[in-house]
């Protein structure tokens, strides 16, 4: 199986590319670790599309390829994980297994009860998710990398949210579980629409009530992974793999 890389740019910028380079500490690591040479074929993704790439040119702080055909490949989950802020490592983690699993894309809230000094350090961490995000789309051969936005206030959060599906998770909720809420939308959408989803999971102690009324607002559907309380990541790992497969049912 050839090397999967996530080209840093690409020509033309739109469409389908015909040239693609990475540059950085990806193209250090090719040039100085693995010892590309010209000529060598690699998997490339470039504008979203996986190729076969042919390098041809190499230095440390830049490798060329020449793009030739495009190989099959899976499209990202339409699944926005809205993930509020908690403890670094593990929020880490739940970014990196979410992008394994394949969502496109994952907003860090700012909760009423995400603590203080991760809430001020948070803005600063996002630019290590998106290389956490980054590496594990390559481990996963993805070809596409989740966007991380910015960590972001709930309540602007959910006025620019525009997935039809809203799902809550909530530990108030008894009845309802996100298994019977994915299949009853998906009987009520066209056969021929991808249905799109945001699914939202809250910080240690959860939503305060006025999050929870807040959500109601903006019509997100409250459910339940069962009886048992889950750690934030074990509950986003769960959730995103019960969406997974009855996206792809």
């Amino acid at each position: 199986m050839r090397r999967r890389w996530i080209a840093d740019t690409w020509s033309p910028p739109t469409g389908h590319p015909t040239h693609a380079a990475l540059t950085g500490e990806q193209a250090a690591h090719l040039a100085r670790v693995l010892r590309a040479t010209p000529g060598q074929i690699f998997d490339v993704v470039a504008n979203g599309f996986l190729h076969r790439g042919e390098v041809t040119s190499v230095a440390e702080s830049e490798v060329r390829f020449l793009l030739h055909e495009e190989l099959e490949a899976d499209a990202a989950l339409p699944i926005h994980l809205l993930l509020a802020v908690f403890k670094f490592d593990r929020m880490e983690w739940a970014i990196e297994k979410a992008t394994e699993l394949g969502v496109a894309g994952i907003t860090p809230i700012l909760a009423r009860r995400t603590e203080k000094h991760l809430a001020l350090a948070a803005p600063k961490r996002a630019e290590r998710w998106r290389r956490i995000a980054l590496q594990a789309a390559k481990q996963s051969r993805r070809t596409d990398i989740p966007e991380i936005l910015a960590p972001t206030p709930l309540a602007a959060a959910l006025q620019r949210e525009t997935a039809p599906l809203r799902i809550l998770l909530s530990e108030t909720e008894r009845s309802l579980t996100l298994a019977a809420a994915l299949n009853t939308a998906l009987n009520q959408q066209p056969a021929t629409d991808n249905l799109q989803l945001a699914l939202a999971i809250g910080p240690e102690g959860g939503w305060t009530p006025e999050e929870i009324s807040l959500f109601t607002q903006h019509n997100w559907t409250p459910v339940t992974l069962g009886p048992r309380i889950l750690r934030a990541e074990t509950a986003a790992i769960a959730a995103i793999a019960i969406a997974a497969a009855r996206l792809s049912g």
